[in-house]
């Protein structure tokens, strides 16, 4: 029993990695893990996973995520946005032959390439066990005192932050060290069109490319979402909301596959890896892999991934394995983060 909760959720894992734990599955990153993923080296060839951040462009494809803002730093008299092509011999002393430009950025962290850390998305449940269910995170931690805000000075050292996540943001990932074997599932074999991949169709596509999955490993899925939102160039069509395949919530068993795989890490190169649960008038969850993930099993998720030269590779050369290097930034508090993983092969 943890001093936060006093009944898990069913198929949870709370508690199994300490009652304080703050990684989930991301433990199964061990270091023979990680000599798992350098085994897979043997051509030297990296590829990058992210999209460039400014994309997708817009906000088409989520109204709250707006593509970065740059603009310089104030300069040494406090003029604010200045500080950018300074010719020092001008601006500073006439003895300097030096050039310097330096930019801050207003970065939605969730915009582009990311990582959801496990303070995305809690649930209503009855952790106490008084009959009452009350919203909650993974392993029992709790809106408003361990994720705190929105409120003034939420971190608590005067910086002006609003928000806060003291417990499960994305630095815990990074100090940890997101390495591992990466395992790629190509499911652009279904083409383009908007549809659920249940089970049977993903294990047909395993069956069928020679993929194993095994405990510990880093998932990832290729469908080729993110292949089109780099073609359009920060221009997406309204299409963007529905097109290509994604993993179908709906199936039970499919769920029941995630848990038992022991995955450390679910990622797509689409938008929330999974669709929209249907409507019901009884409680339940609008995004059901997210659930199980984030908030039951502690499995943090990859969203807009860029895998088509990856993918492309690992079909020419028949492989679906590789060493993977995922940090998130290390920036304490936050819900998600940006990220440049690299594959090597």
């Amino acid at each position: 029993m943890t001093k936060r909760w006093k009944q898990r959720p069913p198929g949870s894992n709370w508690g199994d990695f300490g009652d304080d734990d703050e990684l989930g599955r991301v433990n199964l990153l061990t270091p023979e893990k990680v000599l798992q993923g350098v085994r897979e080296v043997e051509h030297g060839i990296t590829f990058s996973l992210s999209l460039p951040l400014d994309y997708p462009g817009g906000t088409a494809l989520n109204q709250r995520r707006y593509p970065p803002i740059l603009r310089p730093t104030e300069d040494l008299a406090h003029n604010q946005d200045t500080f950018y092509n300074v010719v020092a011999r001008d601006k500073i002393a006439p003895s300097f032959i030096d050039l310097w430009s330096d930019d801050v950025v207003t970065l939605w962290l969730q915009y582009s390439t990311q990582w959801d850390s496990l303070a995305h998305q809690g649930a209503l449940f009855d952790a106490d066990g008084d009959g009452v269910a009350e919203p909650v995170y993974y392993n029992g931690f709790r809106p408003g005192t361990d994720i705190v805000g929105p409120q003034q000075d939420a971190k608590g050292d005067g910086s002006g932050s609003v928000s806060f996540a003291k417990h499960l943001g994305c630095e815990h990932m990074a100090a940890h060290g997101m390495q591992g074997r990466g395992v790629l599932i190509d499911v652009s074999h279904l083409g383009s069109d908007w549809q659920p991949v249940d089970l049977k169709m993903l294990e047909d596509i395993m069956a069928k490319d020679n993929v194993v999955v095994e405990p510990g490993d880093m998932l990832l899925l290729h469908t080729g979402f993110a292949t089109q939102v780099l073609a359009w160039e920060k221009n997406p069509g309204p299409e963007i909301q529905a097109m290509y395949p994604y993993l179908d919530a709906t199936d039970e068993s499919l769920l029941e596959w995630i848990a038992e795989s022991q995955i450390s890490a679910l990622v797509s190169d689409n938008y929330a890896v999974e669709g929209w649960a249907p409507d019901s008038e009884t409680p339940h969850t609008l995004l059901p892999i997210h659930n199980l993930c984030l908030f039951k099993l502690g499995i943090p998720l990859g969203e807009l991934w860029y895998t088509e030269e990856l993918a492309t590779w690992l079909r020419e050369h028949q492989r679906s394995r590789f060493l993977l290097t995922a940090p998130p930034l290390r920036l304490p508090g936050t819900m998600g983060s940006p990220l440049t993983p690299v594959a090597t092969v």
